[in-house]
């Protein structure tokens, strides 16, 4: 079967959301905009996540799975679910599901003229000190960047494929993709979308990890965009 856009959901640990996730994605795909499959990416879970997600591919032929030896992180799983995608357009989503899969269509309405279409979350339903520290995080990242993003950490975005495959692995990489497609010369966008409370399982970042962790990336970032090389072909005999 022919499919025109793949979504990315990063798992680490989250036995408890997983069949939402299924019921939830599996619904989705019968309305999306594009047709579309689901690429599971297991960071290297200690709970029963892998044999959830295996159970999951085995009764939906729209899921697929990679698996790591261990666990890599959020960037590295992200880029694997990128480099693993043989679709036009890439897509992620967190499995705490803490954004609706239905707002996929509203990214994809704005793809064709953009190289990447990003959520900003609205109404966000996270604490106040959690929403507080993502705020001081981002504006530290768009001091750097300039990327005129207001919320790059939104786990819902939608990509042209040749341009993620064409991101750099660092950690910290989620927090930079709207400014890394902006070095390739890309067009970005950022479109509203719903948030909602967690459901279950725990968060896997504390506030020390949402305020210094940036502003290390950052310095990162900036070395990189120094270093970066882009081109474009004129003609090829």
């Amino acid at each position: 079967m022919n499919y025109d856009f793949t979504i990315v959901v990063p798992v680490y640990n989250e036995e408890d959301n997983l069949l939402r996730v299924e019921t939830e994605l599996l619904a989705y795909t019968k309305k999306a905009l594009k047709k579309t499959k689901i690429l599971f990416v297991n960071d290297g879970s200690k709970d029963k996540s892998q044999e959830l997600i295996e159970l999951i591919a085995h009764r939906n032929p729209e899921f697929s799975f990679i698996s790591f030896k261990e666990n890599r992180g959020l960037s590295a799983a992200i880029k694997a679910g990128f480099d693993y995608t043989e679709t036009p357009l890439v897509g992620y989503i967190d499995s705490d599901l803490q954004t609706a899969p239905d707002d996929f269509n509203l990214l994809l309405q704005h793809i064709g003229d953009h190289e990447l279409v990003t959520g900003v979350r609205a109404n966000r339903k996270d604490s106040f000190v959690k929403n507080m520290s993502s705020t001081i995080a981002n504006g530290i990242r768009r001091s750097f960047t300039h990327d005129g993003m207001d919320d790059t950490g939104c786990p819902l975005k939608v990509i042209k494929t040749d341009y993620a495959k064409r991101i750099p692995m660092f950690k910290g990489l989620h927090r930079f993709l709207p400014a890394m497609i902006l070095l390739q010369n890309g067009k970005i966008k950022q479109i509203p979308v719903q948030h909602f409370p967690r459901m279950a399982g725990e968060a896997k970042f504390g506030v020390w990890n949402r305020l210094l962790g940036p502003l290390m990336d950052c310095f990162a970032y900036l070395w990189m965009k120094k270093k970066y090389i882009n081109y474009t072909v004129a003609k090829q005999g």
